[in-house]
């Protein structure tokens, strides 16, 4: 078994502590938040996706360490892997740390906040004892690790066209009103959407983005076209910037020279491909989220040894330099290259 502590009990620690509770291997034996009545399970988080913090994990049960001190729990010799789920600006302090003690990290995206920040992760995760992992949820979504199969294989031939859409209403938490500290919604939401098309295609030549400021002095929505030299169009869109009760939209359409792929997590079978010459059919996937397979991954990997490499730390500083890339773009007006 591996002895799993989560750092953060917000909505992301929440979801994840639910994820731990179906994967064999894992054993949580320690929770840590500055709050003492979130410890107590008293005060829960919502999540913006059905199936996200749904509070099935006992804060309560026996046994179980409860920590106010998060440097506390990362130096606790009885845990082996360090979950960090803490605002973006705490990433930093506590996954050096965490990579320091020679303890397994995992932790949530964005993987910091500063492309400086993210070197300096970087630099000490290569350094380090431990396993290192981000949580690049959409690698492992099941729909969308299914269209990275198709993309390598060129099922379908080759894509001409890729769009996704990641678009809500504001999360209404205090955290996400600072625009300095979350990086608003392009560094907290579209960085999903970032990161997977560059996990398809890889690093984009340059980005050219629109978008405007809402609810914070960030960039709370935006379009992005990404620049591929053999990919003729590839666009995004994400933001928090809709009217409250608009809810969450999540999506993609990716078109094949034979066929068209489309997710739509809104509908009950929500991955669809046409193919020319016959009718849209429905593709099954497994049931569980991304949230559960990238923790089923990273465990496996600690207790293999394998390192995993499908969502590595310096995977995760490449996404957070594009899409600093594209706040630079809306700000600028200008299209902004990648080296």
């Amino acid at each position: 078994m591996v002895k799993v502590g989560v750092l953060g009990l917000g909505t992301m620690g929440s979801t994840h502590l639910d994820a731990y509770g179906k994967i064999d291997n894992a054993q949580v034996v320690a929770v840590c938040d500055i709050k003492e009545d979130v410890l107590a399970g008293k005060n829960k988080n919502e999540g913006n996706i059905e199936g996200q913090a749904q509070g099935g994990f006992d804060l309560n049960a026996p046994g179980l360490k409860k920590f106010t001190d998060g440097m506390q729990m990362i130096n606790d010799p009885d845990i082996d892997v360090i979950d960090i789920c803490l605002p973006t600006p705490e990433h930093l302090r506590y996954a050096l740390a965490s990579l320091e003690a020679g303890k397994h990290t995992f932790m949530e995206k964005p993987l910091a906040r500063t492309n400086e920040d993210t070197k300096q992760l970087v630099d000490a995760a290569a350094k380090a004892k431990g396993m290192n992992m981000c949580a690049l949820c959409m690698r492992f979504w099941p729909q969308w690790a299914w269209l990275k199969q198709q993309v390598e294989k060129q099922t379908y031939g080759k894509v001409l066209g890729a769009t996704f859409r990641r678009v809500a209403s504001h999360p209404g938490y205090s955290f996400y009103f600072s625009g300095d500290d979350s990086g608003g919604a392009a560094l907290d939401l579209h960085i999903h959407d970032t990161d997977f098309i560059k996990y398809l295609f890889g690093m984009p030549k340059a980005v050219v983005s629109h978008g405007y400021s809402k609810e914070t002095t960030a960039v709370d929505h935006l379009t992005t076209q990404y620049v591929y030299d053999d990919i003729p169009m590839v666009t995004a869109e994400g933001g928090w910037a809709m009217t409250k009760g608009f809810g969450f939209k999540m999506q993609y359409t990716v078109n094949f020279e034979k066929a068209t792929a489309s997710f739509d997590i809104a509908l009950p079978e929500p991955l669809t491909v046409s193919e020319v010459g016959k009718d849209p059919v429905t593709v099954k996937c497994e049931p569980e989220m991304g949230y559960y397979h990238e923790l089923k991954y990273f465990l496996n990997c600690v207790e293999t040894g394998n390192k995993p490499d499908t969502a590595s730390f310096a995977d995760a500083a490449e996404s957070v330099k594009i899409v600093l890339a594209e706040v630079q773009s809306v700000r600028t007006g200008q299209p902004v290259t990648l080296d």
